[in-house]
């Protein structure tokens, strides 16, 4: 397996006297064959600014840095797959910080790219390569014609066609699970937010967040507008936004005016669900399905990375447990990391919360964050690490009950009595 690695201009060359390695947590690791798969359709290989590539040089059997102005590279996975390592990189510059992306080793093996990654769930719906950028173009402007005074209308345009969010891009293409953002707002402030970060933060947000409180007609326009199958979902809390569950009241009387109107399709949110009480609220105006984020089950990692307002951990499994107790199809939001995650006190906490919670599903959702600079947030490992693939087998043995996935799924028995 060779080591890939990009000059400065970009261009991408593998190396046939250097072997391709990993990186677990902080520990550079060698890649095992059983964990590499080709590069999915939908990827995209980017250089690591700032890096240099490490291998082991098959002439000497050592574990080096190759020499040159070059950078390592790294793969970002469409939704569906879940990597296994980080690539095998150290930094040039130990001050740098690197885009907020979720960089997977690559390699070149058997005459192409392969990954360290396992598919964890049906990539297809998620497959960028399916959104047509024609065909999105002439619905944009359709529903724009349709709907001139919503805002929300136009804040997803931006969505959909700046930053190709495939989750805006449904909402205008009127198919699988599209976007309702409500909220300016958040609880919480995430370390890797990826729509708003402080005037003094070493990475910038790459997206903007929405500046404005819509109306209950603007949103009830749009859920009506999605929900006219019965696989449709529309739901609330985007990247773009904050806390969905602030604008509890907006939430909660646009559920009841749409579904005075329709049955059809599922009502969605997708929240830290710190706000118990709000939470409630929501559940019980109707809500179908709940996805909540989260990085950890140990307080202390929660807290460090999510930095909470008024809310914690606590208050986050209570409002799943209530959801769950109330016939709300539960998720989480499973916010991975190669070195991390698979810890053996990581582990342990999560499946005992998945068990008190009564989930039905985590998706397994790779972080974006600079290596780095996550690991000296986080506390220390207290136990062994498994690894990503032997901790995706625990799951599913200890939890065999629970969907283990990728994005967001609804009931089946529910789906199959409404077609």
């Amino acid at each position: 397996m060779n080591l890939v690695y990009a000059d400065e201009q970009g261009n991408l060359y593998d190396h046939p006297d250097w072997i391709g390695l990993g990186r677990s947590g902080d520990v550079v690791v060698e890649i095992m064959d059983e964990e590499l798969i080709p590069l999915p359709e939908g990827a995209t290989l980017v250089g690591l600014p700032g890096t240099r590539p490490v291998g082991i040089n098959s002439r000497t059997g050592e574990m080096e840095v190759l020499p040159g102005s070059y950078q390592a590279v790294g793969a970002l996975l469409p939704q569906g797959y879940t990597r296994l390592n980080l690539p095998g990189y150290v930094k040039a510059d130990k001050n740098a910080v690197l885009p907020l992306f979720g960089y997977t080793s690559v390699v070149w093996k058997d005459g192409g790219f392969h990954v360290a990654a396992e598919r964890s769930d049906d990539p297809e719906r998620w497959n960028p390569l399916n959104c047509d950028a024609k065909e999105l173009n002439v619905k944009v402007e359709e529903l724009l014609a349709k709907y001139p005074d919503n805002r929300l209308y136009k804040h997803l345009s931006n969505c959909a066609l700046g930053y190709e969010c495939l989750t805006a891009s449904n909402t205008f293409l009127q198919r699988w699970e599209g976007a309702v953002p409500v909220s300016y707002s958040c609880n919480a402030g995430c370390f890797g937010c990826i729509s708003e970060q402080p005037e003094d933060s070493a990475f910038p947000a790459p997206q903007t967040r929405m500046n404005f409180k819509p109306t209950v007609d603007e949103v009830v326009e749009i859920m009506l507008e999605q929900l006219k199958t019965p696989d449709a979902i529309i739901s609330f809390g985007q990247g773009c936004e904050g806390e969905p569950s602030t604008q509890a009241r907006i939430i909660v009387e646009a559920m009841k005016r749409v579904r005075e109107q329709t049955s059809m399709g599922y009502i969605n949110i997708n929240t830290n669900a710190g706000l118990t009480d709000f939470m409630r609220a929501i559940v019980d105006a109707g809500l179908d399905l709940m996805r909540v984020s989260t990085i950890s089950a140990l307080d202390d990692h929660y807290n460090a990375y999510y930095k909470p307002r008024g809310y914690t951990l606590k208050n986050v499994e209570k409002s799943l447990r209530y959801a769950a107790d109330q016939g709300v199809y539960t998720s989480i939001n499973y916010l991975i990391f190669p070195g991390v995650t698979d810890r053996e006190e990581e582990m342990e906490a999560m499946i005992e919360f998945v068990r008190r919670t009564d989930l039905k599903l985590i998706q397994m959702r790779n972080l974006n964050i600079d290596p780095e600079a996550y690991l000296n947030l986080i506390p220390k490992a207290r136990g062994e690490i498994y690894g990503m693939k032997q901790m995706l087998e625990i799951f599913r043995e200890e939890l065999p009950g629970v969907v283990i996935g990728s994005y967001t799924h609804v009931p089946p028995s529910r789906l199959a009595r409404q077609r």
